[in-house]
């Protein structure tokens, strides 16, 4: 009896954590779809402004604009870490933590300073624990982040880039392709590539490169003058990039807690099946032993 008695509290604990999990699973259901409208109505946006970037730059005006410049020297590297408040989301935030962890280390065998903006607690409590203080750190919005988040870091690294503190700025995110898949990216903010300023919208393939190599831009005519324009534009740019990750992210956390929920709950009913199966046995059982008790006590009682 004592057996049946700790499978049934298996049981009963595994019910309760099953319960847990299909629930967290449904509101990460239910937020998921206007996460992924967000993201997706910010896109538009960020392509056009991209765009635009692209071709005041390749006009002729980025010659002088110092973050279009590539420094010498790689002295300082900034990774801007975008994960969640929350776990229980399977690898979503651990991989890219590890990931720019493994970096950071890497260029400190190089001689290269590097740091961390994080965005998230998780990623802060990580990097924090290993004794690496984020320069800067936001907690409590993952989930619903802010313009003001992204202007934060915006103005952050263009700052060091221009005074020099900074020459590399790496960010990493998780991009949410739908409700169920997301995908891990790694996209460096600064210097901007030259890529970038050929072709700014996907697909950047080599084949697709080739054909805008000799591409001739329109004319333009700048008020008050180019630099003027690519002034203004660059930190609106940066800070579209920053918070479109910032809501791309926010929505892949939603999908990847979903899938992870639902996993767990899959298995905890995987395992509920297992324990009453082994539950019936048991008790099966442990009734025929109290039978045979009782046949062979009335055997006896008949015998004397």
């Amino acid at each position: 009896m004592a057996n049946l008695r700790e499978i049934q509290r298996r049981m009963n604990s595994i019910t309760s954590t099953m319960q847990i999990t299909r629930t967290m699973e449904m509101i990460s259901t239910a937020r998921i779809q206007h996460a992924l409208v967000r993201a997706q109505e910010a896109g538009p946006y960020k392509d056009a402004i991209t765009n635009m970037l692209a071709n005041v730059a390749t006009a002729g005006a980025g010659s002088t604009q110092p973050l279009l410049q590539k420094h010498d020297e790689e002295k300082s590297v900034v990774f801007i870490v975008i994960a969640s408040d929350r776990g229980l989301a399977g690898g979503f935030n651990v991989l890219q933590q590890r990931a720019v962890d493994k970096e950071m280390r890497e260029l400190a065998a190089k001689g290269v300073k590097s740091s961390v903006i994080t965005c998230g607690r998780k990623p802060t409590e990580y990097f924090t624990y290993r004794k690496i203080k984020p320069v800067l750190s936001f907690v409590g919005v993952s989930s619903e982040p802010t313009m003001d988040e992204a202007d934060r870091i915006a103005s952050y690294v263009m700052d060091g880039y221009i005074k020099g503190t900074i020459d590399r700025v790496m960010l990493l995110y998780w991009h949410a392709k739908n409700r169920v898949d997301q995908a891990q990216v790694t996209e460096q903010l600064l210097p901007i590539t030259r890529e970038k300023l050929m072709m700014p919208n996907k697909p950047r393939t080599p084949e697709a490169l080739s054909e805008v190599k000799n591409k001739i831009y329109p004319e333009y005519q700048f008020e008050p003058s180019a630099e003027s324009v690519l002034g203004y534009l660059m930190p609106a740019y940066f800070r579209t990039v920053i918070f479109h990750a910032l809501l791309d992210s926010a929505a892949a956390e939603h999908g990847a807690r979903r899938r992870a929920m639902q996993s767990a709950t899959d298995n905890a009913k995987e395992v509920l099946g297992s324990l009453s199966r082994t539950y019936n046995r048991e008790r099966q059982g442990a009734i025929t032993t109290e039978l045979n008790e009782i046949i062979g006590g009335a055997s006896a009682l008949e015998e004397s």
